[in-house]
């Protein structure tokens, strides 16, 4: 039987709307983010998970405390599923970020898996190693099982690489919009992508950390 997982971004923030860096940066839900907490439960509502593992970061856990009430399950918190590190980036635009530090902007933008944002953040390399050791652990302790996991638009796209094989320098074509349900899994053939981006039980939701409307990408 493959192990199943689960890859729910948290609901919606004011930085979400704002088109700030996050990163590990204590942000919580706003009401559309409660709301589309409280919708992406009542879809989640009666799957067979025996688990739900959540970020420590408020935004995940009040999107998590929504599922584990509809599922009548526990949420476990790790800072094994937070957001990456972005330092001297974190509470800024990109704009301002790259106002900042433009070539340390730019090598962010271009995805250099060695680059460490200024002030001690964490590079692409770093961040999917840490993404790569948490869903390889939690495999091991629910084999056979299917687990609900609430994380951030940067955990989830690591965990997409690293079930699809893809590169960190490879442009992102896929989406990842807040309160969406992402699946993948794994068994004795490899890690997979089953399912993406399903929001079915939504309106409009933001896009990683920038309204989809002003992306340049």
């Amino acid at each position: 039987m493959p192990t199943r997982f689960c890859l729910l971004r948290h609901g919606e923030t004011d930085w979400n709307v704002d088109g700030r860096l996050q990163g590990q940066l204590d942000v919580p839900l706003n009401d559309r983010g409660r709301a589309q907490a409280e919708a992406a439960a009542r879809r989640l509502a009666g799957f067979p998970f025996s688990r739900i593992v959540s970020s420590d970061l408020a935004r995940a856990a009040q999107t998590a405390a929504a599922a584990g009430r509809a599922l009548g399950l526990p949420v476990e918190t790790t800072p094994r599923l937070r957001e990456r590190f972005f330092g001297d980036f974190q509470g800024l635009t990109h704009e301002e970020a790259r106002a900042l530090a433009p070539q340390a902007h730019a090598s962010f933008r271009e995805r250099d898996p060695d680059a460490r944002p200024p002030g001690g953040g964490e590079s692409f390399a770093e961040f999917f190693a840490r993404v790569r050791d948490a869903l390889e652990d939690l495999a091991r302790e629910s084999a056979g099982g299917s687990v609900l996991i609430v994380a951030h638009g940067g955990v989830l796209d690591m965990a997409r690489r690293f079930a699809a094989g893809l590169s960190l320098r490879a442009a992102r074509d896929y989406a990842l919009p807040n309160a969406a349900l992402n699946w993948i899994e794994t068994d004795a053939g490899g890690w997979r992508v089953t399912g993406w981006g399903d929001v079915v039980h939504l309106g409009e939701a933001l896009d990683e950390i920038v309204d989809q409307r002003r992306r340049a990408r």
